[in-house]
């Protein structure tokens, strides 16, 4: 995993709890600069990789919202942090702000305390649902990648002993990332991790500065023993010139790393491609090639998202072929790994 050691932190004064303190103390080198909201930042110098590496901003998290999902989690908890190392092509996070640098909230403790109240007003015990039999579910790193932010200082392990010990709810992230720190917190199969897995080709060029398939693979085991429930994310699909061929290459590379006993507790969840227009003209001058393939308009068409985004999506009839071949290729190669649910 890429090391992230910033050489200049922002920060709010409400910020500076024990954690923020803390965190600037331990990082005494770095140009240290005070600024009003987390979220207007002052001109940056440096291009956007320059930034995701070079800048650190701590803030405090103000607005617990807490909304529904019922896809990958039931809810989706407030962000420990926003932003991320890497450079996805494809990354939401990023596609509203010319330069995204990761923002870690210190008030941690004020997060699970939303959380847990939000947990206490819901039905007991849970109707089961496909996102867990037992727990209601929560993602914790919808904004930001946890193996990532896990580097930063206590939260992410905060967290994962909070939902450890807590009765009812059940933590939940995606990652692009291997993080061995995170074997050692204890989630005893409290939070599920979910590898994104791509195909090796295009993972190369649309999975900027994160961490090779070979690595994600090589990890699950691993994760599976020290406690979490290990599931993949196939996401995003992209459709291409023998894209079938290689999500079968990467099927199989699957079913040859992942243990047995790890099979019998995997499932999967699939997303097709959701572009939008000012992330391609970014994209033009940050990442052309990866653009290439992700931009299509011949097969893609204008989508308002849940959230009031005007984004762009594969046209309804190809992505329903391409959800069966899919399907289809899945249950030849993989049928142990259960699709959770696919769009």
């Amino acid at each position: 995993m890429q090391s992230f050691n910033p050489s200049t932190i922002l920060y709010t004064p409400d910020a500076l709890n024990e954690r923020g303190k803390n965190l600037l103390l331990s990082q005494a080198g770095t140009l240290q600069q005070e600024i009003k909201q987390h979220n207007r930042l002052p001109q940056l110098v440096g291009n956007h990789f320059q930034v995701k590496s070079n800048v650190l901003v701590l803030g405090r998290l103000k607005t617990m919202t807490i909304r529904e999902s019922g896809r990958s989690s039931d809810f989706i908890a407030p962000s420990l942090a926003n932003g991320c190392l890497g450079a996805c092509a494809y990354c939401y996070v990023d596609r509203n702000k010319n330069v995204n640098p990761i923002t870690l909230f210190t008030n941690t403790e004020e997060i699970l305390a939303a959380v847990d109240k939000h947990a206490q007003q819901q039905p007991w015990p849970k109707v089961p649902t496909q996102t867990h039999s037992r727990y209601y579910t929560y993602d914790i790193g919808c904004n930001s990648d946890i193996s990532v932010d896990a580097t930063l200082g206590d939260s992410v392990e905060t967290a994962i002993r909070f939902y450890r010990q807590h009765p009812k709810v059940f933590a939940t992230f995606a990652t692009k990332f291997v993080n061995p720190e995170l074997l050692n917190y204890d989630p005893q199969q409290k939070t599920r991790i979910r590898f994104s897995m791509l195909p090796h080709k295009l993972s190369k060029l649309v999975d900027v500065r994160t961490d090779s398939m070979e690595k994600r693979l090589a990890a699950i085991n691993d994760f599976y023993q020290a406690g979490y429930e290990v599931h993949v994310n196939f996401s995003p699909v992209v459709v291409y010139q023998g894209w079938l061929q290689d999500y079968r290459e990467l099927f199989e590379q699957l079913n040859r790393a992942v243990h047995p006993k790890v099979k019998e507790q995997m499932s999967c969840e699939v997303i097709f491609l959701t572009h939008n227009q000012a992330q391609h003209e970014a994209n033009l001058s940050i990442n052309p090639k990866a653009e290439s393939l992700i931009w299509a308009p011949q097969v893609q068409e204008t989508k308002v998202s849940q959230f009031g985004g005007v984004n762009v999506r594969y046209k309804h009839q190809l992505k329903a072929q391409w959800i069966a071949e899919f399907r289809a290729l899945q249950q030849e190669v993989i049928p142990w790994c259960e699709i959770r649910y696919i769009f």
